[in-house]
């Protein structure tokens, strides 16, 4: 039987994924071996370790629940008003952002590379040197809404036959997968493809030159709307979660032992290690996703009062998290502050400053939630409540004059 409510521990798993995306670029400015937008003269091996594990399992689990949300997305609906309906949650933000959220970040960078101009200066150049890194006009951390807006737009099709009756036959096949542990071979064509080509076209997240990752995200958010159409895989996942756990557990090793043990005297890899590696990430990536999703659906899939609150807010929240972080970065580097302290300040102040943005610019006003794809707010309902109110006004009235 298909699920068509909405089930809340999916959204607890959002929240916390974005959560993981404040940690993973709060971390960024001081993390060893990683090129970022500012850095920090004094970094760390650790936090670069820490941060690779984040990289791992952060973006993979959020394209995973957004398959989820598509599915969940598309009930009731023709593939047009979906694709409509993403036009204005998807591409709408992504074009703001690009206009007017993400510049900030390429001035504090420019800035740092020695550009000695105004804001208004540099801004002027976003729409004349063309695409970043060369010129000043780039998505950034966007790149995710981006993907996920050209995926929902070419699977929409897809999409509307798997939830219709016409599937029937393909969802009773799936069926299979939620017996034992065969739900795991979901992950076999993205850990054959991730292997074989993520070294050769590294992930570039501009779309048109990211030939590997562009396939990898996919299955990942494949697999989401796969796993809620078929609850049997679901209720694998949850069943299983222990031990797709203990799978990421123990592949973090092999991870962490060719890290922490390079070739000696700077000697290149040799291609089993790359592959075995490059095997192990990935590896780790699906196990944690499907078991955070198994644990999820176990112990999160309860309502709170604050679900909805930050529920609303993860998405401008994304869109906002990593300006603020740059904008701090470039001045904190500057501190003699360790990096630990300076790391910490960091993720606190984001967090500050972008929940505060949005609870006072951007939830309370139409026009801002729309550029942030968010829903309207919910006129309906309270004109609904003062409906009721007037009728039960009446029926007191009645009743008095009645006893009157």
């Amino acid at each position: 039987m298909e699920t068509t409510q909405r089930q809340t521990y999916l959204d607890w798993l959002r929240i916390i994924s974005i959560a993981g995306v404040l940690i993973f670029h709060s971390g960024m400015p001081f993390a060893d071996d990683e090129s970022w937008h500012i850095r920090n003269q004094d970094t760390s091996q650790l936090m670069a370790m820490s941060n690779y594990f984040m990289h791992l399992v952060r973006m993979p689990l959020l394209f995973f629940i957004s398959g989820t949300v598509s599915y969940y997305m598309m009930q009731r609906r023709s593939a047009w008003s979906f694709i409509g309906l993403r036009f204005t949650r998807l591409f709408i933000p992504l074009l703001v952002g690009m206009l007017i959220i993400v510049p900030p970040q390429i001035y504090m960078e420019r800035l740092t590379q020695g550009f000695t101009g105004s804001y208004w200066n540099f801004y002027k150049t976003v729409f004349n040197t063309g695409a970043y890194p060369k010129g000043n006009l780039s998505w950034h951390h966007l790149w995710f809404i981006c993907y996920l807006f050209v995926y929902d737009l070419v699977f929409a099709p897809v999409f509307m036959w798997l939830i219709s009756p016409k599937s029937a036959r393909f969802k009773q096949a799936l069926n299979t997968l939620g017996k034992g542990k065969w739900v795991y071979l979901l992950a076999v064509p993205s850990i054959v493809w991730y292997t074989m080509f993520a070294r050769k076209f590294p992930e570039t997240n501009d779309l048109l030159h990211d030939a590997c990752f562009i396939v990898y995200w996919l299955l990942f958010l494949l697999a989401g709307f796969v796993c809620i159409l078929q609850p049997s895989l679901m209720e694998s996942l949850q069943r299983n979660r222990r031990f797709a756990i203990a799978i990421g557990f123990i592949s973090l090793v092999p991870i962490y032992y060719f890290w922490l043990n390079p070739p000696a005297n700077g000697a290149e890899w040799s291609a089993l290690r790359g592959y075995s590696f490059r095997a192990f990430s990935v590896i780790v990536a699906w196990s944690w996703v499907l078991g955070l999703v198994g644990y999820g659906k176990q112990y999160l899939n309860r309502p709170h009062r604050s679900l909805a609150y930050l529920n609303q807010a993860v998405y401008p929240f994304y869109i906002l998290h990593q300006t603020i972080i740059v904008i701090l970065a470039y001045y904190i580097v500057k501190t003699n502050d360790t990096v630990i302290m300076k790391y910490i300040y960091t993720v606190g102040v984001t967090l500050f400053f972008t929940m505060g943005i949005y609870h006072l610019f951007i939830r309370p006003y139409a026009v801002t939630r729309f550029l942030f794809g968010m829903k309207p707010l919910e006129k309906k309902r309270t004109e609904v409540s003062k409906l009721e109110i007037s009728k039960i006004d009446v029926l007191v009235e009645e009743k008095e004059a009645a006893l009157a």
